[in-house]
């Protein structure tokens, strides 16, 4: 059966724009639950890659609640967050009022990943978690993340990823098709939310097919860091110096 938050081609965005309006406030309670909380460690290895220097300009992609945003601040980077769904920036926004252990917060705006409203060599790091999957064309979000930074800019992707070994993915895929819809009906009356992660990642290229993107793209020094055999990765890259 088809997902109900799944469509491809010109109707995906507003399909993923509902599934997020549908699960924005209960979003960082079932990562904690669905993730066993490794989502917070896996969030602090992506803003330690990006070897952050005090004021630091950094584009966080895809923001939903802000937590990889709020990471980066901390690290010390002047950080814009950009989403395309309100209801998720408005959980940002009220977490970004909160007091902070630093005086400069995120600036979150509302926006389109495949068309970013920023300036040619702008940032010096560029991230999205969990976000480059749910797009229309996420080879186009990939290339709109490499003309904003500046050469030498760091660009890194979180995601769910497809696990090399078989008997690995197997286990990996069962779990998101059973137990990760089963969360989200229970603590968020909505299985086909979550059930939308499997569908998503089916049509993904994951780690493997990013890093293939980025050396296309003629970025340098580009790796792969796996998280749990595969399950999560992280995909690195630089934009070549001038």
């Amino acid at each position: 059966m088809a997902n109900a938050f799944f469509q491809p081609g010109d109707q995906r965005a507003a399909k993923v724009n509902d599934l997020f309006a549908a699960i924005a406030r209960r979003y960082d309670f079932i990562n904690d639950l669905q993730s066993f909380g490794l989502h917070r460690r896996w969030k602090n290895r992506l803003v330690r890659l990006a070897n952050l220097r005090p004021g630091s300009p950094a584009l966080d992609v895809c923001c939903g609640t802000g937590d990889i945003a709020q990471r980066l601040a901390r690290a010390g980077a002047r950080v814009t967050a950009l989403d395309f769904s309100e209801p998720m920036l408005d959980v940002a926004r009220e977490r970004n009022r909160r007091p902070a252990q630093t005086s400069a917060k995120p600036e979150f705006i509302q926006g389109d990943a495949m068309k970013l409203p920023f300036g040619d060599q702008s940032f010096e790091v560029v991230t999205v978690g969990y976000g480059l999957r749910n797009l229309s064309n996420w080879e186009t979000g990939v290339v709109e993340m490499l003309r904003v930074a500046k050469p030498g800019g760091r660009i890194l992707v979180l995601d769910f990823g497809k696990p090399d070994n078989a008997l690995w993915r197997g286990l990996y895929f069962s779990y998101l098709r059973l137990c990760v819809p089963l969360l989200g009906l229970i603590f968020c009356r909505n299985a086909a939310a979550y059930a939308y992660i499997l569908e998503s990642l089916k049509h993904y290229p994951a780690q493997n097919g990013v890093a293939a993107k980025m050396r296309d793209l003629g970025m340098t020094n580009v790796r792969i860091v796996n998280l749990l055999g595969g399950m999560m990765s992280i995909n690195y890259g630089e934009k070549p110096a001038a």
